[in-house]
């Protein structure tokens, strides 16, 4: 019986590019993660009313959490990069400056570069029905990303000279796992030692 407002954007969205009306059934998902399936109430411009009929725990996400450390590839690769990753279900993408990326933008162009991804990461996360928006976060040193790693996570680094298998490195009993995947040059065997150094 309770009742949201949608505004902005996506009541733009829903009212121009979706061309939805009154009556019909819409989902929102609020920032805890709770599904709310609803009808849309009445549209008047740039603002949606709906009734919600029921509320429940979002099923979409996965039972662990993903943070993807992603080097910084060349060009708008990291796009698709970010929009497929949340697709997949990754909890959290973090752009790192590794030895060999190539693409080396300043901290202003970096900085709009973030804006743009978390707004691509929100439509994936809509396309995809998610239950949270996943964060983008602020770029950060190769270092400092291996620094950030929790004690309690599963950590794994990608790398083309060797290791072990993905399924004997990810254990049942893992719930968060840190995840880096290299540029086009790969990672340097300091890089690599220095993720193995942290477990």
């Amino acid at each position: 019986g309770e009742y949201y407002t949608i505004t902005g954007e996506n009541a733009k969205h829903i009212e121009k590019s979706l061309r939805m009306k009154a009556g019909e059934e819409i989902t929102l998902v609020d920032s805890d993660g709770i599904q709310h399936n609803g009808v849309i109430d009445n549209i008047i411009p740039n603002n949606v009313k709906v009734k919600i009929n029921e509320s429940f725990k979002c099923e979409n996400e996965p039972n662990v959490t993903v943070t993807l450390y992603q080097a910084l590839p060349k060009g708008d690769k990291m796009d698709f990069i970010v929009q497929k990753a949340v697709e997949l279900g990754v909890n959290a993408v973090v752009p790192v400056i590794s030895a060999r990326c190539i693409s080396r933008p300043d901290q202003k162009a970096l900085n709009k570069k973030v804006e743009r991804w978390q707004k691509i990461a929100l439509q994936a996360a809509q396309q995809s029905r998610r239950g949270i928006i996943p964060q983008v976060k602020q770029a950060v040193s190769f270092k400092k990303a291996v620094q950030n790693l929790g004690s309690d996570s599963c950590n794994i680094i990608f790398y083309e000279c060797g290791g072990d298998k993905v399924n004997k490195i990810i254990k049942d009993s893992c719930k968060h796992i840190n995840m880096f995947i290299g540029s086009e040059g790969g990672f340097e065997q300091q890089e690599v030692q220095s993720v193995i150094e942290k477990g």
